[in-house]
């Protein structure tokens, strides 16, 4: 098996945090932030930014889970069909600064439906977009987030696999793995 890894759990802790400061330097407050994670694996990283972000600075801010299923382009080009997740958005987002948290950003395609979907919960005053991993050179629409934790490049037969303890991992990693070892 051909499997490089990007991040252990150190360096991923202090990409956290590097990527916490930023987001206090530019919501100072959050008094009118919200965070969401994208279903089903934007949600854990959301977790650590919520959690971070309460060490550092006090505050909770308020955070919520979005499935875009019903919103995927692709949603009716597949032969099963996909199973939704939960959404979970307890506010309105209404003229809020939205933060929207996913962990890896490859064509932009979920963050479009992303975009789709959060309308339901209100008209945002503003969107940015943060990730963990940017897979550079494959995006099939005009997406670039505004928080990065790692550029990395990739081919199409590479996948970027993140794993989290809370998913039964001995320890929080990010690895890049070629798209063949790993199991559908």
């Amino acid at each position: 098996m051909h499997k490089r890894l990007i991040l252990d759990s150190r360096l991923l802790d202090i990409t956290i945090t590097r990527l916490c400061q930023q987001l206090i330097e530019n919501h100072d407050t959050f008094e009118q932030s919200v965070i969401l994670g994208l279903q089903p694996k934007g949600t854990f990283l959301a977790k650590h930014i919520q959690s971070k972000l309460q060490e550092l600075t006090g505050k909770e801010v308020p955070t919520g889970y979005l499935d875009t299923t019903f919103y995927r382009d692709d949603f009716r080009r597949r032969e099963t069909p996909l199973l939704a997740n939960t959404t979970h958005v307890p506010f309105i987002i209404e003229n809020k600064k939205v933060i929207l948290i996913d962990d890896v950003l490859f064509t932009g395609r979920s963050i479009r439906a992303a975009l789709d979907a959060m309308i339901a919960f209100g008209r945002p005053r503003k969107v940015e977009l943060l990730v963990l991993i940017d897979r550079k050179y494959s995006r099939d629409l005009p997406i670039e987030p505004h928080y990065v934790g790692q550029h990395v490049n990739t081919i199409l037969s590479q996948r970027v696999l993140v794993e989290w303890t809370e998913k039964g991992a001995t320890e929080n990693a990010i690895w890049l793995v070629d798209t063949q070892d790993i199991p559908a």
